[in-house]
């Protein structure tokens, strides 16, 4: 049986890797795919999901809905240092002629979620590699229709280990936490992919060299150029190495074997200051499976067999 997913995302550079593993994984049937703002303000993110999908061109068209274009409390936090203005890292996608790869839902993101989720009870899985303001929405439109998803899979957090925007915080909680509270205590079954598995695993120049350059189609064009990866100086955009945050949530999707989980209770700091956006094991609450080991390799050769 394939798995019916949903995928919520900012697409910035990683979202849209984790896309095209999404796409290109027989396991998975993307039936969705919703934009909030995160790594680029809403509008920017829902011209990706566009372009993304013109790169793919998916032979089951998915749904497309834009979602929130601001946290539930507070400013957007954008991350243009690590994306580009665009998103995607300046990498030029020819939106190809003829039909779109998409169909697009009249209705905003957290509709589309809920509509998801009761259409498919107990079936759909939701993949959510951004800021969590859409499904908190969700949450608060109709909390028994989201608990007909099956799981919840979140890209975020950093539970033993430091933070990537701040020292305490993650971008993606951090961007909107009290959404992520919200999230994170419904109740709902979640698994959490947080910065202490995700920095498992990265793109180093070898891998860049033996086994992305050598696909030369239009995916592993698509990664040199996003990434920024030269060959010549051997490091991506200023980096030595890219962690592959978003695809690795929908890798454990595929697979949920590739990590070692823990059930905790997670708390997140709502408050302004130097902790904001923190999340920490709380002694008590709803606990979520937490990934804190991941299998590297087997992970890597995973996400770089889907690119051809």
């Amino acid at each position: 049986m394939l798995k019916k997913v949903m995928v919520d995302c900012d697409v910035g550079v990683d979202d849209a890797l984790a896309l095209i593993l999404a796409f290109h994984s027989a396991e998975l049937d993307v039936k969705a795919v919703t934009g909030v703002t995160g790594n680029v303000p809403v509008e920017q993110v829902f011209e990706n999901i566009q372009k993304v999908l013109s790169l793919i061109q998916p032979r089951n068209k998915p749904l497309i809905a834009k979602g929130a274009g601001q946290p539930l409390v507070g400013k957007p936090v954008y991350a243009y240092s690590v994306h580009g203005r665009d998103g995607l890292g300046g990498a030029k996608i020819d939106r190809k002629g003829g039909e779109d790869g998409w169909e697009l839902f009249s209705g905003r993101a957290d509709e589309l979620l809920v509509k998801m989720a009761r259409q498919y009870p107990d079936e759909m899985s939701l993949i959510a590699t951004a800021p969590l303001t859409n499904l908190a929405l969700a949450l608060q439109r109709d909390r028994e229709g989201m608990r007909k998803l099956k799981e919840i899979t979140i890209m975020g957090g950093a539970v033993r280990t430091g933070g990537n925007i701040t020292p305490f915080a993650e971008f993606n909680i951090f961007s909107d936490p009290l959404a992520a509270k919200i999230v994170l205590e419904s109740g709902l079954p979640i698994t959490l992919v947080p910065l202490d598995v995700t920095h498992q695993v990265c793109l180093t120049p070898q891998w860049m060299e033996e086994r992305v350059k050598p696909i030369r189609n239009s995916f592993s064009k698509f990664l040199i150029e996003a990434t920024g990866y030269h060959s010549t100086t051997r490091q991506f955009r200023n980096k030595k190495l890219v962690y592959l945050h978003d695809p690795l949530a929908v890798g454990v999707v595929i697979d949920p074997t590739l990590a070692r989980k823990e059930r905790l209770s997670i708390d997140v700091e709502i408050q302004e200051g130097e902790h904001y956006g923190k999340t920490s094991e709380a002694k008590e609450g709803p606990k979520v499976e937490v990934c804190l080991e991941v299998n590297t390799k087997e992970f890597l050769e995973l996400f770089l067999s889907r690119l051809v």
